[in-house]
């Protein structure tokens, strides 16, 4: 990709994802402490069976990449923040089979053999549609035929008529205290500023770039979780 026109994915992190305040709480924000990880085991339960490489694109503090090094030979947890990296390499000191790279969807550069499964959980978001669909593709490149795609992420599953009533809702459900979690503030802010899509748009897009849709459910008609086969 022409780095005259690449987008710059350090930019649309967030700012908050590059805060090392902000990354210190954020597994509590996140809900990690309340059963948060139940996310994650249902996750690796849809890679049963795999146990080559796995790639973690916007690992995070690496929850899921660290629960999934006992399970695979070799685990590459991919984040774009530097606040976000440096929790990653102090959690993966002493794990032979987890490599840390700093990057981003669209700048990871996979060295090895194609990845048996990808994992991308609460970040594809940060880009809007188009390069949403670039980086799928790039994804689909490092993966091996039958490999597994698994996205989890706030996707859009109504009727653009239907928006006031779901987001309404949705804002319902939002905590109280910000650092015990997602506030209706945040929710908005995450309207505003963030790049979720609609289910109706981002399924094509995986269909596009060479994967075949096996399993996708929904909560409260935002929280999108995928299982996908590299065709």
């Amino acid at each position: 990709m022409d780095a005259s026109w690449a987008l710059d994915e350090l930019a649309h992190a967030g700012p908050e994802h590059l805060d090392p305040g902000f990354v210190a709480g954020y597994e509590t924000k996140a809900g990690y402490d309340r059963g948060g990880l139940t996310d994650v085991e249902e996750d690796l339960a849809e890679l049963a069976g795999l146990d080559g490489t796995l790639v973690d694109l916007g690992a995070g503090t690496g929850r899921l990449a660290f629960a999934a090094a006992p399970r695979f030979r070799r685990v590459v947890a991919v984040d774009v923040s530097p606040a976000m990296q440096e929790v990653l390499r102090e959690r993966a000191a002493g794990l032979s089979n987890v490599e840390c790279v700093r990057a981003g969807f669209l700048s990871y550069e996979h060295t090895g053999a194609p990845a048996d499964a990808v994992c991308t959980r609460n970040a594809l978001h940060q880009l809007p549609d188009f390069w949403k669909a670039l980086a799928l593709e790039r994804v689909a490149r490092i993966m091996r035929p039958g490999g597994v795609l698994r996205l989890r992420d706030l996707v859009y599953d109504f009727r653009p008529e239907e928006a006031d009533e779901v987001i309404e809702r949705w804002f319902d459900g939002a905590a109280a205290d910000p650092a015990r979690g997602y506030t209706r503030e945040d929710f908005a802010e995450h309207l505003r500023t963030e790049h979720s899509t609609f289910r109706w748009l981002l399924e094509p897009m995986l269909e596009a770039t060479g994967f075949e849709i096996v399993r996708a459910d929904f909560r409260a008609r935002i929280y999108g979780a995928y299982t996908c086969v590299k065709r």
